[in-house]
């Protein structure tokens, strides 16, 4: 059974009843493309399933958006890219969420299988594994791709 969503409450201006206020639906980050920044995207991604009540997606989709900020940012550090990195997590439906991370940065992340020894180049591989979905998208207004995935059923 699902647990009804949760609510949030601010009190009324004129004195009255507080007013509930809604479970967010959807959060978006931008930020600079410096791995500082990983943490408060995986946070920024943790708060929204806790205000949803999904705490079973918590681990995966955490660990997913943190592979795929993480290779934003290196991309961007390998191009010289320094335009922002936008992160955006929201639902497609009750069960599903969509987090999408969108960089600048010219080429497109592959899935590849690294050597024992090597120390990265499995974020994608991850993601591909990880998730119900994924892929990158390079539509869009500007220059830069997104590389997306969704967890939930």
């Amino acid at each position: 059974m699902r647990a009804p969503p949760l609510t949030h409450t601010r009190r009324s201006p004129h004195g009255g009843p507080p007013h509930p206020l809604p479970a967010p639906t959807d959060v978006s980050l931008v930020f600079p493309p410096h791995p500082v920044w990983v943490r408060a995207a995986r946070e920024t991604v943790r708060t929204l399933l806790a205000a949803s009540h999904r705490p079973e997606l918590t681990d995966t989709a955490v660990l997913l958006t943190s592979e795929a900020v993480t290779n934003a940012i290196n991309a961007c550090a390998g191009k010289d890219c320094t335009t922002p990195v936008t992160l955006y997590a929201g639902w497609t439906d009750p069960h599903r969420l969509r987090v999408l991370v969108h960089d600048e940065a010219p080429g497109l992340p592959t899935c590849h299988t690294p050597g024992p020894d090597a120390e990265e180049g499995r974020g994608i591989q991850l993601i591909s594994y990880g998730s119900d979905a994924w892929g990158v998208c390079t539509h869009g207004p500007g220059p830069g791709k997104a590389t997306w995935f969704e967890v939930g059923r």
